[in-house]
């Protein structure tokens, strides 16, 4: 039998690129579309980075702005699908429906969302099923709570109005919630229906009518967008108001009680990091917040002349002096 023999020039060079080479074919860039982007998902951002994630590298992500405009959802969830993407990850009840409606294959990683089994996205918390899981903030739970602790703090408490999105499932929940609650304690309770940015001059114009005692607000996305206006509204009228989300009352809002957003996006990064590595979401249980902080702004309850009890004070978790 004859041998064949190869030059060793040869053999250098096939061995010098095959290494690059190799590495190039088993090289994957994970490609994850985030719906309806906004600075709050920076720790989501930050977290993959902790995880070995680069963009430019192993990680591009596909950003998709609503700009407030949550008709927008189901449009740019379907360009998400189309692209494709490896994951999809959404923020809120809104979102994650827009999602879950364009696709029923690629992996859904939600944040943030209240009450996933009773608003229909997923079939239980510790089994999910299908190709949604995450987090959830509980939000319905503890709308009940929230007014509680806003009648501790306000105990001439009467009217309250609560500003919610009808078009957020979730926020439905929570307001069924808190109507009860408002109706055990004896106070009356003004339903302030917001779905659309245009409709926050309604809001106003409806407190200003009104006149009521506080204001409760939740961390739906859009609302959230223009927070801002909202607490100026309150600060200008020396409206008290009670917010889900701790930044809102950093930014000068007189309490929260709510689980960790920037927690939870981290912990969304943790559910992406799975899946691409092959777990399934419907393997994936969702999890619940393990603490909720009750936070207070004692330099806004001076301004609005309130009197924070000392017992309520001792329940705080956080006091911004």
């Amino acid at each position: 039998m004859q041998r064949t023999t190869v030059p060793l020039l040869v053999l250098l060079t096939l061995g010098g690129l095959g290494a690059p080479f190799a590495a190039a074919q088993t090289r994957k860039v994970a490609h994850i579309g985030l719906l309806d982007y906004t600075p709050s998902w920076e720790p989501f951002r930050q977290a993959l980075r902790d995880l070995g994630y680069r963009e430019g590298e192993n990680l591009h992500l596909e950003y998709r702005l609503t700009e407030g405009r949550r008709e927008r959802l189901p449009a740019l969830a379907a360009e998400l699908v189309r692209l494709p993407v490896d994951v999809l990850v959404t923020l809120g009840v809104v979102a994650t429906r827009a999602a879950q409606d364009a696709t029923t294959t690629i992996p859904i990683v939600m944040v943030a969302v209240g009450d996933p089994v009773r608003t229909g996205l997923v079939a239980s918390l510790a089994h999910p099923g299908g190709n949604v899981t995450g987090s959830t903030t509980l939000g319905a739970e503890l709308s009940a709570k929230r007014l509680q602790l806003l009648h501790e703090a306000i105990p001439t408490l009467a009217h309250v109005a609560f500003l919610w999105n009808p078009a957020n499932s979730a926020n439905r929940l929570q307001f069924e919630d808190i109507a009860r609650g408002a109706k055990a304690l004896g106070v009356t309770l003004h339903s302030v229906e917001v779905s659309h940015p245009d409709g926050f001059d309604r809001a106003f114009a409806a407190w200003s009518r009104d006149r009521p005692d506080a204001l409760i607000m939740t961390a739906d996305a859009m609302h959230q967008r223009y927070v801002e206006r909202v607490m100026a509204f309150a600060a200008q009228h020396r409206l008290p108001a009670l917010y889900q989300l701790r930044e809102n009352v950093e930014a000068g809002g007189l309490m929260s009680y709510g689980a960790s957003q920037p927690e939870l996006f981290r912990r969304g990064a943790l559910y992406v990091d799975k899946i691409l590595k092959g777990a399934k979401p419907a393997d994936l249980p969702v999890e619940q917040p393990m603490k909720f902080e009750l936070v207070i702004n004692l330099k806004t309850a001076e301004a609005l002349g309130l009197t924070i009890s000392p017992t309520l004070l001792f329940q705080a978790d956080d006091i911004i002096r």
